[in-house]
């Protein structure tokens, strides 16, 4: 077999099989994502001022708490961030992120998309080549159909030669307070409709800390949308604010934040 024969074998295997993709620098950026085949660094991790989020002081405080531990090398939990769409789980997670880089801590936020999760072992052994801590940020999470997913993901939280390095925590939010729903389908067994029932809720039982986060009556909605306009230094009429959630069929810290954008560009003003 001549070297030019070879050389056209080795370039044919390396077409059907490409080497893998190259993953970015883990010390060098403040946040990434990962494609199911690399670790991308995020352009521009600009996430919401810690102070700005109004309205989740609880759950806001906890989730910090629990993250500085994590990120000073201590005991830290996986969590679950639950509740009402808009309530501010997803920006909560960035929020804290950022919130600690600023106070020097080496700590990067890694998000995975919820259908890249057959994926993470693959991550995870990327991420056992450092020493850096990890939030994990699985956002939206939910499934209908079936819990093999939801099992396989369990097994990734409980430990064994696939789970996550110590140096990652999950940090997931969902609609549902655990993640599957908790009704009977066709397929599941009615002779031991409990037992469905427990298996559908233990992956939400392996986070450690579960954050509720609820939908807001009209007062909280005001009270949210007052705090963020004082703190950026404009005034509003809480009847226009609850005309503008109306209009929108939702009140929520979204939805109050979107209004203040709305009042911040009246007034000439760049968040």
């Amino acid at each position: 077999m001549t070297d030019e024969l070879l050389n056209r074998i080795a370039q044919a295997l390396e077409r059907l099989a490409p080497p893998p993709a190259l993953s970015a620098d883990l010390a060098a950026s403040p946040a990434y994502v990962w494609d199911g085949r690399a670790i991308r660094a995020v352009e521009a991790f600009a996430p919401v001022d810690y102070d700005l989020l109004t309205g989740i002081d609880a759950q806001k405080g906890a989730l910090l708490d629990n993250s500085r531990r994590h990120a000073a090398g201590h005991a830290a939990h996986d969590v679950l961030l639950w509740g009402a769409r808009g309530t501010g789980k997803s920006a909560v997670v960035a929020s804290v992120v950022g919130q600690l880089q600023g106070e020097g801590q080496d700590i990067a936020l890694l998000q995975c998309a919820i259908d890249e999760l057959a994926s993470l072992p693959t991550l995870f052994s990327l991420l056992r080549g450092t020493s850096r801590p990890f939030i994990l940020f699985l956002d939206d999470l939910g499934f209908d159909e079936g819990v093999g997913d939801a099992r396989s993901l369990r097994s990734l939280l409980q430990g064994g030669t696939a789970a996550r390095p110590a140096n990652v925590r999950l940090y997931v939010t969902s609609n549902r307070r655990h993640i599957v729903p908790r009704h009977l389908s066709e397929q599941d067994d009615p002779i031991n409709p409990r037992d469905v029932v427990d298996d559908r809720m233990a992956l939400s039982d392996r986070f450690g800390l579960s954050l509720g986060f609820h939908a807001l009556d009209q007062d909280a909605y005001v009270a949210i949308v007052g705090g963020y306009a004082a703190k950026l230094g404009i005034s509003f009429d809480p009847l226009e604010a609850i005309q503008w959630a109306t209009q929108r069929g939702s009140r929520s810290g979204r939805v109050a934040w979107q209004y203040v954008v709305e009042l911040a560009g009246r007034n000439g003003l760049h968040i």
